[in-house]
């Protein structure tokens, strides 16, 4: 594999997430500062394999660093599981010179982009494009920021309703296999108790702990639940709650997807910035099939195969802070 690269495809792929095209400004302006051809490929995997690809300048990236979403679009594609499609998408890229290839995106992305490296020579770099922060090897992901700011902003309003009324809430939040989400907005919003995927859930433990707020009449009561939980998500563990503790008003609230969406933080304008910069140096300087993370807030590189197999983990400690600090 030639270390020399001179044309280079950005994509996302996956779930969207605030930052993205943050990212792609990086790798568009950086690529082409270095002289190097960019093009940008549409709707991920599925855009390799139909052909869905241009050339881009800098002001294909103009005024698009405060946006949400993707200007990229983004898909899963079951075509390129398949090695019919992978070959299809290496025609299409080789047809037009690219011999480099970064990738926004989450696990599943950079499993894709693994395999398609090594069967084919087009180096990847992987950019960690996910609101769940639930991969290894960095310590924050594209869009994490924003999804948790937005989670927090909404609980914030939550709770007045829920004082006004002397009501529990029960909050729902995204993160089918990750509970990062749950952790963090819990704890910055004063949640009596976060239900999180990583441990089991107690719930004779939760309506005791609940049930004792009671009688010290504390009658505001938040309880974070990660959407893949255990117990099966918000609607569920309101309807146990509901019928356990009949004399509290319980409500259960569902954030969803505005979690995904909206105008990126600051944090996550320049993480995104930085990663993108370095994907393209990664590129260039011969560092191939690697994650783009920063930890401790500097940039570190992690093999795609080391990123796919292991999972960002936690202390037991957040779960003890959040119980001490809703006592």
């Amino acid at each position: 594999m030639s270390n020399k690269v001179t044309k280079i495809g950005v994509l996302t792929s996956g779930g969207d997430a605030p930052g993205m095209n943050a990212a792609i400004r990086a790798v568009a302006r950086t690529g082409i500062y270095y002289g190097l051809e960019v093009y940008g490929i549409m709707r991920g995997y599925s855009g390799m394999i139909d052909d869905d690809i241009f050339h881009m300048s800098t002001r294909s990236v103009a005024n698009i660093i405060q946006r949400g979403g993707t200007i990229l679009k983004t898909a899963r594609s079951k075509e390129f599981r398949e090695y019919e499609g992978r070959q299809k998408a290496y025609e299409n890229l080789k047809k037009r010179g690219i011999d480099g290839l970064v990738v926004i995106g989450g696990d599943g992305s950079f499993r894709g982009a693994q395999k398609f490296s090594t069967e084919f020579d087009i180096p990847c770099i992987g950019l960690p494009g996910t609101i769940d922060k639930d991969i290894a090897g960095t310590d924050f992901t594209i869009g994490f920021d924003t999804a948790v700011n937005t989670a927090v902003e909404a609980i914030d309003k939550i709770r007045d309703t829920a004082d006004a009324h002397d009501r529990l809430f029960v909050v729902e939040v995204m993160g089918r296999d990750a509970g990062y989400i749950a952790l963090h907005s819990g704890l910055a919003t004063g949640a009596e108790c976060v239900l999180i995927p990583e441990t089991r859930t107690n719930i004779e433990d939760l309506i005791q702990q609940l049930t004792e707020k009671e009688k010290r009449k504390k009658l505001v009561n938040l309880v974070v639940v990660a959407e893949g939980d255990e117990l099966g998500g918000g609607n569920e563990v309101g309807r146990i709650l509901k019928e356990r503790l009949p004399n509290m008003d319980i409500r259960v609230s569902i954030l969803g997807h505005i979690q995904r969406g909206g105008s990126p933080t600051c944090l996550d304008r320049i993480l995104s910035s930085r990663m993108g910069y370095h994907a393209v140096e990664s590129l260039m300087t011969g560092r191939h099939n690697v994650m783009v993370g920063i930890i401790d807030d500097k940039m570190h590189y992690v093999p795609l195969d080391t990123a796919v197999k292991e999972k960002q983990s936690f202390t037991s400690d957040w779960l003890k802070i959040i119980k001490i600090l809703a006592s």
